[in-house]
């Protein structure tokens, strides 16, 4: 029905528009009765053979919700019903900032794929601490970022504000330096700048009172060479995994009329590439620390790849937009009958 029907629906309106409308309508939604234990029945996957237990933290299942959906953790509780292990919020600075100017969104049909430059628009890290207070249990993981005006010689104390903020109400946290729509972030990638900004988390996680795992989520766009020093930095500052990967500054093959807008691009053209990222990183590591998956996963098959390419979990985004939300269950039935475990 979501395919044949609502989609085409909403395809017809702004994508941003129609992501703000989306998320008053499942509001409303979930307030009547019944509407809870109907999407659980519909979409559940609730199976002992699925969970996951990954840099210490037990997932229900190992298909997520990427990072950029829900940025101020405003829809995870009904987001949680459609079949997810695991919600990724944000990502979060420490002021809230309107991001870029609209129109900053924009479908490729022609590719099945989306191009943003949202510049990390947020309400900034205290607004989600708050709602993320009330959470009854979902695993949660922190995406955190730098504001757009804190020069990149300063980024370290935003993260760091953003990491104490929300320690005591995520469950993981991902250190996101490769967004391409916050001008010069990406030079925070490299290694020196990077291996400074990690170690320093590390050592502001050692002395809590209980450490959470974190994340590094690195860009398609890296050169092997680049790669090779990902995987040093995550080795020699003891992080607990990678996220591969975020959107991509690549325009290569597409068809669709607005393929040249600014930002960056995710669906199904960045599949093969990220995919091809997982596997370059786990046959060059020695630790095999834990990689989530992400990018361009709009079928099971998609999904398979990466888990078999050395992912241990997986995440949606723009599949979840085109394909909606009965992936989530079709994916964990692929993940269930072929037995990939990690």
């Amino acid at each position: 029905m979501y395919k044949s029907i609502i989609r085409p629906i909403l395809f017809k309106f702004d994508p941003e528009s129609v992501h703000h409308f989306s998320f008053s309508s499942l509001k409303l939604l979930f307030k009547l009765p019944f509407t809870k234990s109907f999407f659980r029945k519909k979409f559940g996957a609730d199976d002992e053979r699925l969970k996951q237990n990954i840099f210490g933290l037990e997932f229900k299942n190992p298909v997520g919700l990427a990072a950029g959906f829900d940025k101020d953790a405003k829809l995870y509780k009904e987001l949680d019903h459609l079949g997810f292990g695991f919600i990724e919020i944000g990502t979060v600075t420490p002021v809230g900032q309107n991001g870029n100017p609209k129109k900053r969104l924009f479908r490729l049909k022609n590719d099945n794929a989306i191009i943003n430059r949202m510049g990390f628009n947020n309400e900034g890290v205290e607004a989600t601490v708050n709602r993320l207070k009330s959470n009854p249990g979902i695993l949660i993981g922190g995406n955190i970022g730098k504001n757009k005006n804190t020069p990149n010689q300063e980024a370290i104390k935003d993260y760091e504000i953003c990491f104490h903020a929300l320690h005591d109400v995520v469950d993981y946290f991902v250190v996101n330096v490769s967004s391409p729509n916050t001008p010069n972030l990406r030079e925070l990638q490299d290694k020196e700048p990077l291996t400074k900004l990690l170690l320093h988390l590390k050592k502001l996680n050692n002395v809590k009172e209980k450490q959470r795992p974190i994340l590094l989520k690195i860009a398609p766009d890296l050169t092997d060479e680049q790669l090779l020093d990902i995987v040093e930095i995550v080795e020699t500052t003891g992080i607990d995994g990678l996220i591969a990967t975020n959107t991509t500054i690549a325009r290569d093959g597409l068809t669709s009329a607005n393929k040249n807008e600014t930002g960056g691009l995710s669906g199904k053209p960045l599949a093969k590439r990220s995919t091809e990222v997982i596997k370059f990183i786990k046959s060059n590591s020695t630790s095999k620390f834990p990689i989530i998956g992400v990018g361009g996963i709009h079928s099971p098959e998609d999904a398979i790849k990466k888990l078999q390419a050395g992912a241990s979990l997986v995440q949606l985004y723009t599949g979840f937009v085109y394909e909606g939300p009965g992936l989530i269950q079709e994916i964990n039935k692929a993940i269930k009958n072929k037995a990939i475990t990690h």
